[in-house]
């Protein structure tokens, strides 16, 4: 399998992995592991129109699954089923009923539900599930040595799907909060605990973008991506992950958010 070089730990690594970045990330979809499942996938994803055929293929589940960071979900091969059949267009649906945001974005990509048109059969549907799968799985190749490094990886290709999705300021900030990898860098990166989730959903609004308008000068989330801004949030995060243990106790951080 192959393995990212990470010579250095902390900021410094993150920069030495910047400057390496497409070098190793080249040598990393050429490694046979990736080839031979993106090559099958690209192969086989044309002629399948119902969920029962993707989760009965475990390649193509494998590649369909790892391009969303769904791929501890191989197993379930029934829960997987039944969120792509229910599809995304009622309100009702299971992928719109969980709070991890990950899985409506993969039921919506194949579009196998019903009232929906697979989405299997567009011509560019192949390459475009390959690239994402060969991202994530570089991020999870990274996540293997340093977890850290992969969260900032997915950090700011997160956020720009996110301000794709809606021009809602606040419907962001929601949808960050339903994606648990891009959740917890912002929250570090923000100086929150992780009892923060525990809080009124109401109120992790309101501390969001309060801390955003404070380290970026507004509080939307579009402000983040802005240019040089993402760089600042991983460098944040970064830097308060490794002194984490310097942080106050995380139930005094929770306690004076809800006094405040």
């Amino acid at each position: 399998m192959f393995q990212p070089v990470l010579p250095i730990q902390g900021y410094s690594g993150w920069q030495f992995l910047q400057r390496t970045l497409e070098d190793q990330q080249t040598a990393f979809r050429a490694s046979p592991a990736v080839t031979r499942l993106t090559e099958a996938f690209d192969q086989k994803i044309g002629s399948v129109l119902t969920a029962e055929q993707l989760v009965g293929d475990r390649e193509l589940l494998q590649v369909a699954l790892g391009a969303f960071g769904l791929d501890e979900d191989i197993g379930n091969t029934f829960f997987i089923r039944r969120v792509l059949e229910d599809g995304t267009t009622s309100p009702n649906a299971l992928a719109n009923r969980l709070s991890d945001t990950r899985y409506r974005d993969f039921s919506d990509a194949f579009g196998l539900g019903p009232n929906q048109v697979p989405k299997t059969i567009e011509p560019d549907f192949s390459a475009e599930l390959i690239a994402r799968y060969e991202a994530q799985q570089f991020e999870r190749a990274v996540g293997e040595q340093n977890e850290d490094f992969r969260l900032s990886l997915n950090a700011e290709p997160a956020i720009g799907e996110i301000l794709d999705r809606t021009d809602d300021p606040d419907a962001q900030w929601f949808l960050v909060m339903g994606n648990p990898p891009l959740r917890k860098v912002i929250e570090v990166a923000f100086g929150l605990p992780s009892s923060f989730a525990q809080i009124d959903l109401d109120q992790q609004l309101d501390v969001l973008k309060d801390r955003s308008r404070s380290i970026f000068g507004s509080p939307d989330l579009g402000a983040v991506a802005e240019e040089g801004q993402t760089e600042k949030l991983i460098r944040l995060y970064l830097l308060r992950s490794e002194a984490e243990a310097a942080i106050l106790p995380a139930g005094s951080i929770a306690l004076s958010l809800l006094q405040s």
